[in-house]
Order: C-alpha cells, then structure tokens, then sequence
C-alpha cells in the first residue's frame, strides 16, 4: 500500500506542477494610484463597428490595433466614468523599436455625464509581442500616473 501511494505521488505530482505552469496569466487592465486608476486595452480595430469607425475616423484593419485609455477618479466609494487627461504611449517590439503613439480623444456623454477616453492606432504583425508604457496626467495635475504592460497582438481575418 505504501508503494503505491508513493508511485502514484510521483505519477500525479508532476501533473499538478505542469498545469500550474500551464495556467493562463490574468490579464490586468487597470491600475490604481490612489484616488485615480487608470484603464488600460488593446483589441483589433476590426472589433469597431464600420458606422462607429467612420464617426471617429478610425481605420478598421486586421493588423491595425486600438490603444484605449481611461482615467476614473474614485471620491466617497464613487468612480467617475472616463476624465480627460494628458496621455502619452511608447510603443516597444521585442527589437526595441520604439513608437510613441499618436492618440485621438474621444468625448461622449453617459445618461448626461460626459466621458473622455482616448484610442490609438497600432499597426503590428501577427504575433507580435508589444510592451506599452502608459503615461497620463490628470488635468489639474502634475504628477503622470505610469503603467507598463505587454500584450501578443495577432492579426485577425
């Protein structure tokens, strides 16, 4: 009996070992700074309806990415939807190109609240592995808000 739960130990042990590895990460599309979090996403432009592109004057494309981002303000367990901010974004390949991305502001009202995000094309191969780094100031402030993360973009058909 001993030797079988000691075979079967070395049988499933690996086995869980393995599938933790094996896992996919969680991908993280925020983070705070105290009152302030920023919202950060990547996607293909193809996602964006053609009726909404044209409003926005975006170009849909299978190996165009958006960039978008957020600020929220969270004041007395409230968050604000989208503020306007300064925004900055280094685009880097795994070849250390360097692309700072040009962002388009984009204003919207929310059952009368008005929202600011901001997109930004990118255009990439597939399976290109990017690492952006996010800067963004809130307006009446000094003091950039960094984030840095790193998504595989693939093309879309």
């Amino acid at each position: 009996m001993h030797k079988l739960i000691l075979t079967l130990s070395f049988l499933i042990l690996p086995t869980l070992a393995f599938a933790q590895i094996d896992q996919p990460k969680e991908i993280q599309t925020s983070k705070k700074f105290g009152v302030y979090t920023v919202h950060y996403n990547v996607f293909n432009s193809k996602m964006v309806p053609s009726q909404i592109a044209e409003i926005h004057k975006l170009t849909r494309s299978k190996d165009i990415a958006l960039v978008n981002i957020s600020l929220t303000k969270t004041e007395n367990g409230v968050a604000s939807l989208g503020l306007p901010a300064k925004i900055s974004v280094k685009a880097i390949n795994l070849m250390q190109q360097t692309k700072t991305l040009e962002f388009k502001e984009i204003k919207e009202t929310d059952n009368g609240v008005n929202v600011t995000y901001y997109l930004a094309p990118y255009r990439h191969t597939n399976e290109e592995d990017i690492r952006f780094e996010v800067s963004v100031v809130p307006e009446g402030e000094t003091k950039p808000l960094t984030v840095s993360f790193t998504r595989r973009l693939f093309t879309e058909n």
